[in-house]
């Protein structure tokens, strides 16, 4: 027994300078770790506001310098093959939690390239794969959008990666546009200058790029106008749909102080004639004589 013992501290102390070798090593590893996870965290605060993100990356960073400085480790002190061993073993594992979690996975990739891509940021309005409204919250799997009707919509990473983003509100510019009638008795050039002025009056229009007034259309009882402006969201208050309905009242208005007939007017203006009925004994003069 003693002579084991001895035999196995002697072992002990001729490996000793490769114990403390590798546990500066993985000291060193675990240092850097923490080191590079705080200055990336520094840099991500910079670029997205998503906490989760931030701390999952955080994290990942600190977990793969650990696991580098742990196989080098493994490498110093002979254990070459536990170090393989360990790697394949690592790989298997990964691969068998790829497939059985692909989707998952797909989703947090996504959500992490969308934490640097900065294409849109709580607050935006945007559409993605048919679905437009409001970011309320990123997150590292989904997105949190809220759309017009109240209706709250999670969309998954993956799907807004993977298709063709819309960002209404990237610069704050919108546009927007309605249509309006009138009798063709009017004259057009008069009625495209009244539009045109009550547009440019009015504070909620851009000067560059310049507001539209063209003939879209002739109907069967009145010509159809089409009105184009341009509002810059970032100066004012309102959303888009009160700047429009804004800009609609202010057009009726000024149509209407000059006298135009509107559409409406027109597809309803029917004269009632009066018709005047004789009766003979009776019975109407137009009736059929045989009953």
């Amino acid at each position: 027994m003693r002579e084991t013992l001895e035999e196995q501290l002697d072992n002990i102390l001729n490996t000793l300078p490769e114990i403390i070798a590798a546990l500066t090593l993985l000291v060193i590893f675990f240092l850097i770790g923490k080191i590079a996870s705080r200055g990336f965290t520094k840099i991500l605060d910079s670029r997205t506001s998503a906490i989760k993100q931030v701390r999952l990356v955080k994290k990942l960073i600190r977990w793969g310098f650990n696991l580098i400085g742990f196989v080098i480790a493994l490498n110093i002190l002979g254990l070459t093959q536990v170090a393989a061993s360990f790697l394949a073993a690592g790989g298997v594992v990964a691969v068998v939690l790829g497939f059985a979690f692909r989707e998952i996975g797909e989703n947090l990739l996504a959500g992490f390239f969308l934490s640097f891509s900065r294409s849109f940021d709580v607050g935006d309005l945007i559409e993605s794969n048919g679905i437009r409204g409001i970011v309320k919250r990123i997150e590292i799997r989904d997105v949190h959008i809220r759309t017009a009707d109240g209706c709250d919509v999670y969309i998954p990473s993956a799907t807004i990666y993977k298709n063709a983003l819309h960002n209404f509100t990237r610069d704050g510019l919108r546009r927007a546009d309605f249509t309006i009638g009138i009798d063709y008795g009017d004259d057009l050039k008069e009625a495209i200058r009244v539009l045109r002025a009550a547009i440019d009056n009015s504070n909620l229009v851009l000067d560059n790029p310049a507001s539209s007034i063209q003939v879209s259309n002739f109907t069967a009882t009145y010509v159809e106008l089409q009105v184009l402006f341009w509002a810059n969201l970032f100066d004012t208050n309102l959303d888009l749909f009160e700047i429009k309905s804004r800009i609609m009242d202010t057009c009726h208005s000024a149509l209407s102080e000059n006298k135009f007939t509107f559409s409406s007017n027109v597809t309803t203006a029917v004269d009632m004639l009066p018709v005047q009925v004789k009766l003979d004994n009776g019975k109407d003069q137009n009736s059929d004589p045989s009953n």
